[in-house]
């Protein structure tokens, strides 16, 4: 609250008549001084609650009204007479100047210095009730963060800076705003955020009618985010308090967040990384973490990225809901992000997928495979990591994009190439199963080796004779020798289709795997 001139003449102590000026009684008084001056302009700063005996008061009318309107410009906010000491009316020509200028002429019947004496003591007041209302004002603020979070204090402050608060993110971006619709006013509060370059600082536009401060958040390093206020201008010192209070229990409110989500994320990358190694089924990682709903974009990024910036970034990028339910997980390969799809069918809208955005964020390149359930996360890994080892830039593959990959999956319907492998396999599990040894794992290790039994024992750390044995028993229970091409090309098709065929189903790939199920349910075959 300030004091205007009409609050002044209702001051306890005074007397005062207006004379005229009536429009501008809502001028603020800064200060009230005494001048005699012709001329007191050069000596006024704003505000002043001007009072004369009529001394310096030029004797022609244009001196009179040139004198009014000086002061009006200046922005004295009243002029007072006491009459009866040099003239005993004021002129009717300087009064008509003050109306039209809107400058406040008052007859002071009190004396100067009661009129000094009760403006400061007003001030002295005020100062002393604006420090309890920011004390009040700061409580409650704290009190928000603890109960509502970054949205409480952004509420609060708004309320008691009497005006409207927006938070932005490192780059500008709109987090939270109160009120939550769009303002005019948000662009020009980012603009000014983008233009410090990431520093910290702390500003204010001020156009005359309402002002604007903007405050960088973060204690040390690149400001973490923005708070912005709006509130009439000019803009009062308390305000410049509790923004400052508020800027800093935000950032430790984004701090706090970071460092929650940095641990989240460590905790179900675990659960992924288990997954990736096959020492945790997929299905156990839906049931141990929140997931969203299949169909998947799987990403790898070149190594090198922290699991702090990976989550900065995907916090950034992500579309509302999508950071609590992603994984993430820093892997040798490259660091791995299992988002929600929001891309429809594969190969569609290409740019607005999410690895697009993260590369870019991120800075490095990236390889993206879809991922139609938990299960095919593995094979969408190895698939998208072997973009990322194949290089060729800084932007961001995906294996939808590259038509042979998509051709080659389109050959297959998903499910028929399970069906498949597992019936390939059927007689190799079962053995194992009940006679031990690692066949499937040894013929798949003699194949890649190029039918090399040295390498492939080395491979996998066993003697050349127990590998042997192991191919013999493997030839036995399969159902024929691997010198025979037919045989040999079904068992390593078997072997190698969740690596050689990229996980997701294509549209046509879905029409298909539905007209198999279907099929199936009525005893026949597509």
């Amino acid at each position: 609250m300030s004091l205007t001139v009409a609050r002044t003449m209702a001051l306890p102590g005074m007397r005062m008549r207006l004379l005229a000026g009536r429009t501008g009684t809502w001028r603020a008084v800064r200060w009230a001084h005494v001048s005699e001056l012709a001329d007191p302009v050069p000596w006024l700063s704003g505000g002043e609650f001007v009072m004369t005996i009529g001394l310096g008061l030029p004797a022609e009318p244009e001196g009179r009204r040139a004198y009014v309107e000086r002061l009006a410009a200046a922005g004295c906010a009243a002029l007072a007479f006491a009459l009866h000491e040099h003239v005993d009316e004021v002129p009717r020509d300087l009064l008509d100047a003050a109306d039209a200028c809107g400058l406040p002429v008052l007859e002071v019947l009190t004396s100067f210095i009661a009129v000094t004496e009760a403006v400061a003591r007003w001030h002295a007041d005020e100062r002393v009730r604006g420090e309890r209302r920011v004390v009040a004002a700061q409580e409650a603020i704290a009190r928000a963060a603890l109960a509502h979070g970054t949205a409480g204090i952004l509420r609060t402050l708004a309320e008691h800076a009497a005006g409207e608060a927006l938070l932005l993110g490192p780059h500008g971006e709109h987090k939270h705003a109160v009120p939550a619709r769009e303002r005019p006013w948000h662009a020009r509060a980012a603009e000014a955020a983008a233009a410090s370059g990431g520093g910290r600082s702390a500003g204010v536009l001020d156009d005359g009618i309402e002002a604007v401060q903007v405050h960088s958040l973060g204690f040390s390093g690149p400001a973490t985010g923005w708070l912005a206020v709006r509130t009439a201008s000019p803009l009062d010192w308390h305000v410049r308090m509790l923004t400052s209070h508020a800027a800093c229990l935000l950032a430790i409110e984004l701090l706090g967040l970071r460092v929650g989500r940095s641990r989240m994320h460590a905790q179900r990358g675990a659960l992924l990384a288990a997954v990736l190694d096959g020492r945790l089924p997929a299905a156990r990682l839906g049931e141990l973490c929140s997931v969203a709903a299949a169909p998947y974009e799987v990403v790898v990024v070149r190594p090198g990225v922290s699991l702090e910036a990976a989550v900065e970034a995907l916090e950034e990028v992500a579309e509302a809901g999508d950071e609590e339910t992603a994984l993430v997980c820093v892997r040798p390969e490259g660091t791995v992000f299992v988002l929600p799809e929001h891309t429809g069918m594969p190969g569609e809208q290409a740019g607005g997928r999410l690895g697009v955005r993260l590369c870019a964020r991120l800075g490095v390149a990236g390889g993206g495979c879809r991922a139609g359930g938990l299960e095919e996360v593995p094979a969408a890994v190895r698939h998208a990591a072997a973009l990322v080892a194949r290089g060729g830039g800084d932007g961001y593959a995906h294996v939808d994009d590259l038509e042979p990959q998509a051709l080659l999956r389109d050959a297959f319907v998903p499910e028929a190439a399970r069906r498949f492998s597992t019936a390939v396999l059927r007689p190799l599990r079962e053995y194992e199963a009940r006679h031990g040894g690692d066949l499937v794992g040894t013929l798949r290790a003699y194949l890649e080796a190029g039918d090399n039994a040295e390498t492939a024992a080395r491979r996998l750390g066993v003697h050349r004779n127990t590998l042997r044995r192991r191919l013999a028993a493997a030839e036995r229970v399969s159902g024929g020798p691997l010198t025979d091409p037919g045989h040999r090309l079904r068992l390593w098709l078997a072997l190698s289709l969740p690596d050689l065929v990229p996980p997701g189903s294509s549209r046509a790939a879905l029409g298909l795997d539905r007209a198999a199920r279907d099929a199936d349910a009525e005893g026949r075959h597509p």
